[in-house]
């Protein structure tokens, strides 16, 4: 079938659009789409291309990964090219490309055949030449066959070996892997910058992409990259394993990384198997993966199946939902927290990413929006990943109306009408209203009770809403006086429903002293920090009546968080509130304040608790280093001794490592102690 004028239009308009995205990702580094935009818009050139042959040309973008590298490195051509993949977006697809790899070998339906399967990591391909066992070049995937000479960059990378470790590689052997940063590192390094003032990366791959191609080797020595490999290009002067698992198992006897959680499997349903595992995973893994691949293990069976123009037929990208999609957006609006923190969000043109369908994106603060400049009718990059709030990542100017205008901070409050003030040196504009805005009130209800504060099952926001409403909520203590005969009369709340609502409340009244300050709500007072003023005070009349300097004698209490607790518990108001919660049972054990030893063994050392310990909660751990003379801060800096590390370190363990801050685990701690 000949292609129409029409037909022919639109394959060259997908081209032209490709061809810039490709420009703009691969010489740039300054992708304006994310990769979902960009799938859709090869996949629909691509059926284009196979429903009608005649429109494939040369230099379709079907044909060769992408466009040319820049030119402020030297080009290295790649002896053999490094090809993309093709992706599987669904069970289905994958059980199609796996039909079509039995076919090829004229294998039956039933036939078992093995793929190694290894996660898909989000970075940036690289290609590392050894000779004689020696680091002699690092290499940018470019185009697929040029790319871009890096070895001053690739040998600051400490996970890369300069020289292999063992014996028995060939004399030349081309390592093919993924340069990638960790999410602990990511989110270290982002905060550093935010500290100084430099501009932060906006996802794990741009940072890892963007460090590579830096020109002062230095730079990227600054930056927490890391490496998994995950095939062999080049390989002369010695036989290597003859199936793709094997081969790297034998990377990693000479000292080259691989990903731990790669897999052998058995036919499609293995596949499916390890999908789902992995993606069940994937937001505890220590990197950022956008899928799986499968490749068919035997490398006979591979070099049988052999390539198409683009990309072997022996290996496929099982892709993940998006977890950043494009949509517009219709307003911005703006929300009141318990708090009266003024915030900011976008009302989008519902969008499918993530795995869920979002219609409302935060923007943070007024800063961070007129930062991003995003405006009604901007069509924007949303991103979502896990249980994350989703947010607008950047906007795409290229496509802003005209006549759009910047969004202002309201002057007043959209519940109460009170004036909204920014302190000074504050990021957040506040509503000035306090409980007279129903907003606040209603939040900090809801704070009450929730499940780290007071825990009353049952008591969801729409009832705390519709008892605000009606006035009969003002205070946390209206909590205590509600009736039976009252809550079984609102609408959709029965006697059953009512009478469990009762009893969660009255089993509510027996506490803890942190969770008790946890749920009054003041500001900068989280869970960690209630901790630390129920340990040290023992008791709330110790903490109500403490001056300014005792408030900082407490760990992580500084001057601002001094004078948030100092100004909650000077107001009249929230004393006769708590009399009150006190007058209706609220109670909790008291004791005596901690007397940390000032001649202990870790007298005078900070230390700072991360992860899970594998005996003792981190408040046990704290106690016990505060008993025997130490202190225990938030942060770590350079005035931190000692980092307690358990499982799930994050970013206060990679910062240590950079900072020289001395690492223990449990057992070194009672050790000490």
């Amino acid at each position: 079938m000949k292609p129409s004028s029409e037909t022919k239009s639109q394959a060259e308009s997908l081209r032209e659009q490709i061809r810039h995205h490709n420009y703009q990702y691969h010489a740039l580094d300054d992708p304006e789409i994310p990769d979902a935009a960009y799938d859709r818009l090869m996949r629909e050139l691509l059926a284009l291309e196979e429903k009608y042959p005649d429109l494939v040309t040369p230099d379709s973008p079907t044909q060769r990964v992408g466009d040319a590298p820049v030119s402020s490195f030297e080009t290295v051509q790649h002896e053999l090219p490094m090809l993309s993949l093709g992706n599987a977006f669904s069970p289905e697809e994958l059980n199609e490309f796996h039909s079509r790899v039995l076919d090829r070998l004229e294998m039956d339906a039933g036939s078992t055949l093995q793929y190694a399967a290894e996660p898909k990591l989000d970075g940036a391909a690289v290609s590392l030449l050894y000779e004689d066992g020696v680091l002699v070049r690092g290499a940018t995937r470019g185009d697929g066959t040029n790319g871009e000479d890096i070895t001053h960059n690739v040998r600051t990378i400490e996970s890369i070996p300069l020289r292999l470790m063992g014996s028995g590689y060939p004399r030349r052997l081309e390592v093919r892997g993924e340069v990638f940063m960790p999410k602990a590192g990511f989110d270290a390094y982002n905060e550093n910058a935010r500290e100084a003032g430099t501009k932060a990366f906006v996802n794990p791959r741009n940072a890892a992409a963007g460090s590579l191609r830096q020109l002062d080797p230095k730079l990227t020595a600054e930056r927490p990259l890391d490496m998994y490999a995950y095939s062999v290009g080049i390989s002369d002067g010695a036989n290597l394993p003859d199936h793709h698992s094997e081969i790297l198992n034998r990377f990693q006897e000479w000292g080259i990384k691989v990903c731990p959680e790669r897999r052998v499997v058995d036919g499609v349903n293995g596949c499916l198997e390890f999908y789902e595992d992995i993606g069940s995973r994937r937001d505890a893994l220590p990197y950022e993966i956008d899928g799986v691949v499968y490749k068919v293990d035997s490398l006979r069976l591979q070099e049988e199946l052999g390539f198409v123009s683009r990309a072997p037929r022996w290996a496929v990208a099982h892709k993940f939902p998006a977890q950043e999609e494009m949509t517009e957006v219709a307003a911005v609006e703006f929300q009141v927290g318990r708090t009266g923190a003024v915030t900011p969000v976008a009302r989008l043109k519902p969008v499918f990413v993530g795995g869920v369908t979002v219609s409302n994106a935060t923007l943070h603060n007024i800063d961070e929006l007129h930062r991003k400049d995003v405006r009604v009718g901007d069509t924007v990059i949303v991103r979502r990943a896990g249980d994350v709030i989703p947010e607008v990542a950047s906007v795409i100017t290229g496509r802003r109306p005209k006549g759009t205008r910047r969004v202002q901070l309201p002057t007043a409050c959209p519940v109460c009408g009170s004036r909204v003030a920014r302190e000074e040196g504050e990021t957040v504009a506040r509503c000035t209203g306090g409980l007279f805005c129903a907003a606040q009130r209603a939040e900090a209800l809801k704070h009450f009770v929730s499940r780290r504060a007071l825990d009353i099952e049952g008591f969801g926001a729409k009832l705390i809403e519709q008892l605000v409403l009606s006035d009969r909520l003002q205070t946390p203590a209206n909590i205590f006086q509600l009736t039976m005969e009252e809550l079984s009369a609102l609408d959709r709340m029965g006697e059953k429903s009512a009478s469990n609502l009762i009893d969660s409340i009255e089993a509510s009244k027996t506490t803890t002293l942190t969770r008790f300050l946890f749920a009054l709500g003041i500001r900068e007072v989280g869970e960690s920090t209630a901790a630390s003023l129920a340990s040290h005070f023992g008791k709330l009349k110790s903490v109500v009546a403490a001056s300014d300097e005792e408030l900082q004698a407490v760990p992580d209490v500084g001057p601002v968080v001094a004078a948030r607790i100092r100004s909650f518990f000077d107001e009249q108001h929230n004393i006769d509130v708590i009399s009150t919660l006190r007058e209706l049972g609220v109670s909790w054990p008291e004791s005596e304040p901690l007397a940390p030893s000032d001649d202990g063994p870790l007298s005078g050392k900070t230390f700072v608790i991360t992860g899970t310990l594998p005996s003792m909660t981190r408040d046990e751990a704290k106690e016990r280093i505060q008993l025997a003379g130490g202190k225990v801060t938030g942060s770590v800096s350079g005035k931190t001794d000692y980092l307690l590390a358990g499982e799930k370190a994050g970013s206060k363990l990679t910062k240590a490592e950079k900072l020289g801050v001395e690492v223990l685990d449990e057992a070194a701690l009672l050790s000490l102690i």
